[in-house]
């Protein structure tokens, strides 16, 4: 089965005098239907990893292939294409736009599939059933609580039914019970094939993965799996 990401030796720097490196030479490999963590503190490059990995960004150097392509000769507008049809985002800030319902921010997700409107509705109904959020369709963000918005953040990432979604502190500005909400749903987007990869500065929800990544200034420190599921320490 072609891994849905490699990334190899892949750094990423910014211009400058000198010049500053972010990431060096990461190599990393995630294989479809995982659900794993990418931990580490504040300005370890969790952020630039994520905008790599969601084609939101370029490496500097090295080789990131998703689903078995190798995006780095690929125009600005193929990118936006591989984002808008195979890869689904979930921040810690809802992104919700106020003056549209529920179904209608969902169905925001699909605007640059070529979908005709009347299935964008019908695909965000959907979606937001996946999420148990069938009662709030007509419903606008300033209606609804906080792990309800990121409920609806997680149904327009899915709506497009992508490979892979990226989830960055999605707890982040959640009370502790919405945030448990929100992660049980991820697991069970994964449960149904999704691959889901969650970017998170918080060790002990991390810990509740079946894999974690560990970054620590811009370098891979740990890369381990539950002793109890497939996986092994890689």
């Amino acid at each position: 089965m072609t891994p849905v990401l490699e990334l190899t030796a892949v750094t990423k720097e910014y211009p400058g005098s000198p010049p500053l490196r972010v990431l060096h030479g990461l190599d990393l490999t995630v294989d479809a239907g995982e659900l794993l963590a990418v931990v580490g503190p504040s300005g370890s490059g969790k952020s630039t990893l994520l905008a790599l990995l969601g084609s939101l960004d370029r490496p500097s150097a090295g080789r990131l292939r998703f689903e078995g392509r190798d995006l780095s000769g690929l125009s600005d507008a193929e990118l936006a294409s591989v984002r808008a049809r195979r890869i689904g985002f979930v921040f810690q800030q809802f992104y919700l736009l106020p003056g549209l319902t529920t179904v209608e921010n969902v169905a925001t997700g699909l605007l640059y599939s070529g979908s005709p409107a009347a299935r964008r509705h019908t695909a965000a109904v959907e979606a937001l059933h996946e999420v148990g959020l069938e009662h709030r369709l007509g419903h606008r963000p300033d209606q609804l609580s906080g792990g309800e918005k990121q409920r609806v953040a997680v149904a327009r990432a899915l709506v497009g039914r992508p490979a892979l979604l990226l989830a960055d502190e999605p707890t982040g500005a959640l009370d502790s019970a919405s945030g448990t909400a929100v992660v049980e749903l991820l697991r069970a987007l994964n449960a149904n094939g999704t691959t889901v990869i969650v970017i998170t500065h918080d060790r002990e929800l991390a810990a509740s993965f079946p894999r974690r990544v560990g970054i620590r200034d811009g370098r891979i420190d740990f890369d381990e799996s539950s002793p109890h599921t497939a996986g092994v320490v890689r």
